[in-house]
């Protein structure tokens, strides 16, 4: 497993013995000590790649993400069906018989068998226009004497348009469609927000973890330097070269790092169980942690925090959401003005009537009526109906006032008031945005700057412990300052470790932040 070598690390070399073993620890390399830990820490290898690619295909944001643009699809789907043709289709049949007490019913009872089919088409238009189309038909069979046509068949059909207009027509119609469709480009935008999320998150986690086991590696050397300090004080102690207080302070030290190194383990093995809750997937058999294998970047690119703030508020597919949300909700308040007006609609229709049958005589008095000239079958009568042999047609304004107007324009306060609401939160959240570029920014621009103090401090660190183990041996300082000098040490290179991901992650937020625009550190 690979690491970033620190330039100056010598660690806490805490150890006191003969001549030759002190020299021996002189010479020995700390930065190979270090290596040769962490490469024995055991977990599953986990590259950065493969876990950001885990965490899309398993993370429950992503999916519940991914589910409300599903769901969006549909609504919109369901809108834009409203302007869908509609077909009918009706058929019945009556058959009954009427008791009868006149001449006139042609029998004494009257038996009648009727047949209705009834077919039309509906259309609303985009525009508001409401169009019927409707051909009826009907057969009707009876025993009386006086039915000129048995069976008779009847037929009408029309044309019906209505239109309001002051009903705002595309504004209004399409109010329903156009909030649909902003909901749809608004959850797609949340969606591959949280994809970006999700990556960033998961990145972060994974440096953090990377952090963790070179910090674990730390206190893991630092506990075992103690353990050989403590055995070489116990040593000069028995020649009389120091005082058991001297003892003491090693014996202390060395149970406090080993406090210290069971916290680093319970850190990394929770760094490493957060990691495998975002992906989705857990350790090997046999593992219980994962183990990093890549190295944070170096190099960043360089941008300025003014054109930074510019392409967030450009590209940040959060806000854009937001902006959806404005248009959609500002579409139903447009309409709301429209519709908040009295309804005058303008209603029109056109048809056409059709009659055939088969004629049968007619006896009145014993004389016979002259015979019907209507004849034909039932398609004959739908024929005539289709070209309006028997015409009819008929045009109108229907309107209608609400006293006060008091529920259109009450409506209309709310929607306005709704829409006030959605740009209140957009312009938040630009605020926040910009807030959190800058601060981002910051931190990668001082990033260089932070590392080499960093690793500056480190170097001083273990020059102090380099002079303190040799004022220590010549007895010109004690053990309880050569054990401040160690711990002292342990945070420079902590501190080293957190300025090595910082930066990294500071990248991995502006790329959120800025929905991809930053680029990719190297």
């Amino acid at each position: 497993m690979s690491r970033s070598p620190v330039s100056t690390q010598w660690f806490c070399v805490l150890l006191l013995a003969a001549s030759s073993a002190f020299a021996q620890i002189q010479t020995a390399n700390p930065d190979s000590a270090l290596q040769l830990i962490l490469e024995s820490i055991q977990g599953t290898p986990l590259s950065l790649h493969d876990a950001v690619q885990s965490a899309l295909s398993n993370a429950t944001s992503v999916r519940t993400a991914e589910a409300a643009y599903v769901a969006a699809q549909g609504s919109r789907r369901r809108e834009a069906g409203y302007f869908d043709p509609e077909l009918f289709f009706t058929f019945n049949r009556f058959d009954g018989k009427t008791p009868t007490a006149t001449f006139f019913a042609g029998a004494p009872v009257l038996t009648t068998r009727q047949d209705s089919l009834n077919g039309s088409l509906r259309w609303t238009l985009p525009t508001g226009t409401s169009l019927s189309l409707s051909l009826n038909t009907i057969k009707l069979e009876t025993n009386s004497s006086f039915a000129s046509l048995n069976p008779q068949y009847t037929s009408f059909g029309f044309a019906a348009v209505r239109q309001s207009l002051l009903g705002g027509f595309i504004v209004s119609a399409r109010k329903n469609l156009e909030r649909a469709d902003q909901g749809q480009q608004a959850a797609k935008a949340r969606y591959d927000q949280e994809v970006l999320a999700t990556g960033t998150l998961v990145e972060q986690s994974y440096w953090d973890l990377y952090a963790a086991e070179r910090d674990y590696a730390v206190q893991k050397l630092t506990r075992d330097r103690a353990e050989v300090f403590l055995k070489d004080t116990e040593t000069r102690a028995r020649a009389g070269l120091i005082g058991p207080n001297q003892v003491a302070n090693a014996r202390t030290f060395l149970a406090e790092q080993e406090i210290f190194l069971l916290d680093r383990e319970e850190l990394l093995d929770r760094l490493s169980d957060q990691v495998a809750s975002l992906i989705g997937k857990r350790p090997e058999a046999g593992m219980t942690r994962f183990i990093s294998v890549d190295d944070p970047p170096a190099e960043f690119p360089e941008e300025q925090p003014e054109k930074l703030v510019e392409e967030a508020v450009e590209k940040n597919l959060t806000l854009q959401a937001a902006q959806a949300d404005i248009e959609a909700q500002r579409a139903l308040a447009d309409a709301a003005f429209w519709e908040a007006l009295p309804q005058v609609d303008f209603v029109g229709s056109l048809g056409g009537n059709g009659l055939t049958g088969v004629p049968q005589d007619v006896f009145f008095n014993g004389q016979p009526l002259p015979r019907s000239t209507r004849s034909g079958s039932l398609g004959d009568a739908l024929r005539s109906a289709v070209k309006r042999e028997f015409p009819t047609w008929s045009v109108g304004i229907q309107v209608s006032v609400p006293i006060g107007l008091r529920s259109g324009l009450g409506e209309l306060e709310r929607l306005e008031a709704e829409v006030a609401i959605v740009e209140q939160r957009r312009i938040q959240l630009a605020r926040v945005l910009e807030e959190q570029v800058r601060s981002s920014y910051r931190e990668l621009f001082n990033g260089t700057r932070r590392l080499t103090a960093a690793r500056e401090g480190v170097a001083a660190a273990q020059e102090q412990v380099r002079i303190g183990l040799i004022e220590f041996r010549n007895g010109r300082t004690t053990a309880f300052e050569l054990v401040r000098l160690s711990a002292d040490f342990a945070v420079a290179q902590q501190r080293y470790s957190i300025a090595l991901v910082r930066g990294a992650k500071a990248a991995a937020n502006l790329r959120q932040l800025t929905s991809g625009a930053y680029p990719p550190a190297q």
